[in-house]
């Protein structure tokens, strides 16, 4: 988050009269704005689904607030201008960070047995370094799992004390810092460049790899870079500044929130367009305007003004809530005062008069401290993982071990090899790899070749039960996002084009192909289940057989808040649904396949067996996991629910002799 909100009270250009800075509470109002928006999105995100875009409105404060601060502030020489700016984001960040990532660390621990994901990602917060950390674990920022990381959000304070790093060099070498006589038009050609190579990083990266395009840097400078613009724009041109304020801000408002309903598939075009109005109305809002007087509401600016400790706290209080109580509509309005709460008592108690402070009289010695104090948090949270590892957690261990076990091992039932075969829809890679998704030896029955998207993989165990206990040989692959023999677009179209030839090259006379995708929304147009039958007819030509799994349940609630415990038992109840509700969700699909499937393609429906008693539920009877989230089992539910049900189909359909 940015530092406080500087610049003149009615223009830029004014500034450079009086080199001074002035405080603009109508951009704390933005910023209100924005954090509101962000924190919709994480509560609910049907509510306002690209109330993310909020962060991005940040950027842009960001970069507008750090050029007017260091325009015309007098500094000796580089030495001393550098220490400056650094002292002053060290007192600015380094408090109210550190105070929040040892409380959530320490909260964490109460709640999740293995909280080592969350550990290290408040680690490297610490050190600015949180996003590149979540780039290499490959997050998905929009993901559920997300959701239980307490320190995700953290991703944005990284973007932005990297830009730190660069952005000083830039003001003072370009002389703009020093106010030398070219310096704004040496500053604005230099960003300038590096606005355009940024924003082509950022559009050549999301449709190949979104997640470096979301978590780096570089392709977010542009957005920062769009408020150094603005500022400079406006000083060098009047004119342009005078144009944007016939600009009506009610308008451009309407405009940002229009975008935050844009559908996800636009997301790319949803940031440039949410960066360029906020530009915009960061110039058209004027005194004589409404949204001034509503962005300068003292409620509305005391908002911005905690803007930081509240964006800081309340994915902390979310995600605990997860991991315990859960997001229930009764819930809300507690979560939002204890969110305001620790804001308050941050902004009052150590933002504020840590950041306005002389800490040492030295900088230096502020930069020590502060070095400091960030090497005894981090060693805090080593002790915690560590250590104390386990120490603190008041969950049941057992029961997240049925969570988080993955079949990736050597144990008493045999020697099995890895699997390797689930990827994200860019990196399946050439057609050679699939060669590398048999399970375990080879054998002399049948093989079975399942393929989907991550409902195929949550089937693992499953895969592992048939190879080693029947003799079956077995192919997994799956693809994360990508309908098998869907209407896909894109690299999904090509993964599964890689995948249904080499399924057909390789497939020889009595072996099956099992097809499993997450969503019964497939299945509810004629289009897609001619698909299907394209692909059985196909199957059928070479001697195969084709086996369309229906979908598991769905829950609205996820498996961490359906864990036994004292403190959950309000919510218990959300954890099952009956088994006709759960029919009721995929009635369109069966009246579909009914009316156009191929007869000669076998329908297997998992409900039957994870649904107990006519009860669907996230746990059984013995309370053990059924689900790791809200719709992806368990190793436990395959290997006690799926797999004898499985077997008694396949038996039942002369697939799979009673002598296996």
């Amino acid at each position: 988050m940015p530092e406080r909100v500087l610049g003149n009270q009615n223009s830029v250009h004014a500034n450079s009269a009086s080199k001074t800075s002035h405080y603009r509470p109508e951009i704390d109002g933005l910023r209100a704005f924005a954090v509101v928006a962000v924190i919709i999105n994480h509560f609910n995100k049907d509510i306002l689904p690209g109330g993310y875009l909020g962060v991005d409105i940040f950027f842009v404060i960001s970069g507008y607030v750090i050029t007017s601060s260091l325009f015309g502030r007098p500094s000796k020489d580089f030495k001393d201008f550098i220490s400056g700016f650094y002292e002053r984001r060290i007192k600015r960040l380094v408090p109210a960070l550190s105070v929040f990532v040892l409380i959530t660390s320490i909260a964490i621990c109460l709640f999740n047995p293995t909280p080592g994901l969350s550990l290290q990602t408040g680690l490297t917060s610490l050190f600015g370094l949180s996003n590149l950390y979540l780039l290499k674990q490959s997050t998905d920022y929009f993901a559920q799992s997300t959701e239980l990381n307490v320190f995700t959000h953290t991703w944005s304070l990284g973007v932005e004390e990297q830009f730190y790093i660069l952005f000083p060099f830039l003001i003072w070498f370009s002389g703009f810092g020093r106010q030398t006589k070219n310096g704004a038009r040496n500053l604005f050609l230099a960003v300038g460049a590096l606005t355009i190579a940024s924003l082509v990083g950022f559009l050549y990266l999301y449709p190949t790899n979104q997640p470096a395009a979301y978590f780096l840097m570089p392709s977010r400078f542009w957005e920062m870079a769009a408020g150094c613009l603005i500022f400079i724009g406006f000083q060098r041109r009047a004119s342009v500044e005078q144009l944007l304020e016939k600009v009506p801000p009610l308008l451009v408002m309407a405009l940002i929130v229009g975008v935050m309903y844009l559908p996800m598939s636009m997301a790319a075009a949803s940031t440039i367009a949410v960066v360029a109005l906020s530009s915009i109305l960061i110039a058209c809002l004027k005194k004589q305007t409404t949204a001034f007087k509503v962005f300068t509401h003292p409620k509305v600016v005391y908002i911005g003004l905690i803007s930081y400790s509240l964006y800081l706290w309340h994915w902390g209080v979310l995600s605990i809530s997860r991991w315990t109580i859960g997001i229930h509509w009764w819930s809300v309005p507690f979560q939002v005062a204890l969110m305001l709460g620790l804001a308050i008592a941050s902004y009052r108690w150590i933002e504020t008069p840590l950041r306005k402070g002389n800490w040492f009289g030295k900088r230096w010695k502020t930069v020590m401290v502060g070095g400091g104090v960030l090497v005894i948090v981090s060693g805090g949270l080593v002790a915690l993982g560590k250590p104390l590892k386990g120490k603190l957690n008041t969950s049941d261990y057992k029961f997240e071990k049925l969570i988080t076990r993955s079949r990736n091992y050597d144990d008493s039932e045999g020697a099995y090899n890895s699997h390797n075969c689930h990827f994200s829809d860019d990196k399946l890679g050439n057609i050679s790899s699939l060669t590398n998704c048999y399970l375990g030896p080879a054998r002399q029955q049948h093989t079975f070749y399942f393929a989907g998207n991550s409902h195929t993989d949550h089937y693992r165990e499953l895969h592992f039960r048939l190879n080693s206990k029947h003799g079956l040989g077995v192919f997994s692959v799956s693809i994360s996002g990508c309908l098998f023999t869907g209407d896909q677009h894109g690299s999904c179209k090509n993964s599964q084009t890689n995948i249904e030839k080499y399924i057909l090259d390789n497939l020889d006379n009595g072996d099956t192909v099992v097809v499993s995708n997450s969503s019964y929304k497939w299945l509810t147009s004629k289009k897609s289940i001619e698909k299907v039958n394209a692909f059985a007819s196909k199957v059928k030509s070479k001697g195969g057989n084709l086996i369309l799994f229906m979908p598991t349940p769905v829950f609205e609630i996820g498996i961490h808040e359906c864990k036994p415990a004292w403190f959950r038992s309000l919510i218990l109840e959300n954890c099952h649904k009956s088994l006709k509700e759960a029919q009721e969700e995929v009635k369109e699909a069966h009246a579909l396949l009914e009316k156009y499937l191929d007869k000669q393609i076998l329908i297997y429906n998992p409900m039957l067996s994870i649904c107990k008693n006519d009860i669907c539920s996230i746990t059984d009877k013995n309370s053990k996991p059924l689900y790791v989230d809200d719709n992806h089992l368990t190793d436990y539910a395959n290997s006690e629910y799926i797999f004898p049900n499985f077997v008694s189909f396949l038996t039942s359909k002369g697939l799979l002799s009673k002598s296996n």
